[in-house]
């Protein structure tokens, strides 16, 4: 066994000071609709619903025994490392100083100060993260502090291998393949580390949002590199770098094994776990779910582990994730419709819509046409095929309209 392995196991003996281990899950509905043994590892079920908790507690451990004066750790996060970092400080007694930037929304302030209490102390600062972390930063060269990494740290990423240990421990053999989402790669190089000295046999697949796709800009260039622009929807894994420590450690890996999931279609796994399941997951916990269907015929017959990484979900974001999943299964659109200003003009469109069709948004927003007035025209349908029927229709009638339910620019600004 090697040294990582040795100090995988270690850390999770220890974590057990903290929370019992996640459950590993059978999840009949997706075994059945891929014919296979799919098993959740239930990372939204740790005291913190999320898996963060593991690396930042064990990183805090470690620097204890080596440095026991050592009574002042500091982060920077919006999210998922800053509940684990403050409930980790809660647990060593120890003072944890995080930053988070202004524009972090007050229900995440409110979970990280429940779960550190009076052990930390939370820094709003900057209006960006960039801006944020170079605050937490010039702290600790000031004060003396140590900086705990989200995921660019040996120690934090030998607590996320805890993951992997349990994994194999829980489910008594080696999985055939295992789905990792992966952010700034903490997880995904704890877990892949650990398995394959322990269980070479194991395949893995890696996924990314879209939006996001650090490991995949890393492996094409041979080195992590700053993505120019990232799409914040996936937040949990919505990171512009991936780490050089977790770089060095995925470098074996193949582009073919990387699976980028984009942000709407991600909505739609959320929704479905939710409805059906019951099972609430933030959208970077859903990322290994989202990508069973494109891997259907290869998983068919195998033991297949998705590793749920989180479920700290903002119920308010629910109209948006049900809007974005409309969206991408083509069961809603927006128009922008020229409509004629005659009688009858409204009455005629409304004629085209079927059965199944549904006005979910009507606003002029031009109202100094003589001729025409331009309507914004959101519109939901039970079937995605019933919207042909509806463009040919309108195209019969001579209508001038725009389908703008793909631009992103229009859809941010007018939706």
């Amino acid at each position: 066994m090697t040294q990582f392995t040795d100090a995988a196991r270690a850390a999770t003996l220890a974590l057990r000071d903290l929370f019992p281990e996640t459950p590993l899950q059978r999840n009949d509905h997706l075994s059945a609709r891929y014919g296979a043994e799919i098993w959740l590892k239930r990372e939204d079920l740790t005291p913190v619903r999320s898996y963060k908790l593991r690396g930042a507690f064990n990183a805090m451990r470690k620097m204890r025994e080596i440095q026991p004066g050592q009574r002042q750790f500091v982060c920077a996060s919006a999210g998922n490392h800053a509940q684990g970092v403050a409930y980790a400080c809660r647990h060593f007694g120890v003072q944890g100083v995080i930053f988070m930037p202004v524009t972090t929304p007050q229900q995440k302030i409110d979970k990280t100060r429940t779960f550190g209490g009076e052990a930390v102390e939370i820094v709003l600062t900057g209006d960006y993260f960039d801006q944020t972390l170079a605050a937490a930063q010039a702290y600790c060269t000031a004060q003396g502090a140590h900086f705990l990494s989200p995921f660019d740290d040996a120690d934090v990423i030998e607590g996320q291998a805890s993951v992997a240990v349990e994994i194999l421990e829980q489910l008594g053999q080696a999985p055939d393949l295992v789905i990792l989402p992966v952010g700034g790669g903490g997880l995904a190089s704890g877990v892949t580390g650990y398995l394959r000295d322990v269980a070479p046999e194991t395949a893995f697949r890696f996924v990314e949002p879209l939006g996001g796709a650090s490991l995949t800009a890393a492996l094409k260039a041979g080195q992590p590199v700053a993505l120019p622009q990232v799409n914040s929807f996936v937040d949990g894994a919505a990171v512009a770098k991936l780490g050089s420590r977790t770089f060095a450690m995925l470098d074996w890996v193949s582009p073919a094994q990387v699976l980028l999931a984009p942000e709407d279609r991600i909505c739609g796994t959320m929704l479905e776990m939710l409805n059906i399941e019951g099972i609430v997951l933030e959208p970077a916990g859903a990322l290994s779910v989202d990508v069973l269907p494109g891997l259907a015929e290869e998983i068919a017959g195998k033991t297949v582990v998705c590793v749920t990484s989180g479920g700290n979900f903002d119920f308010e974001r629910l109209p948006e994730v049900k809007e974005r999943a409309q969206r991408f299964a083509g069961l809603k659109k927006y128009f922008i419709l020229r409509m004629p200003q005659r009688p009858g003009a409204l009455r005629e469109f409304l004629m085209m819509l079927g059965p199944d069709d549904d006005i979910a948004r009507f606003e002029y927003l031009k109202k100094s046409a003589r001729n025409f007035g331009s309507v914004l025209i959101g519109i939901e349908t039970k079937h995605a095929e019933n919207f042909p029927r509806l463009v040919t229709a309108l195209d019969a009638a001579g209508f001038a309209y725009r389908d703008i339910t793909g631009d992103e620019a229009l859809a941010e600004f007018l939706i």
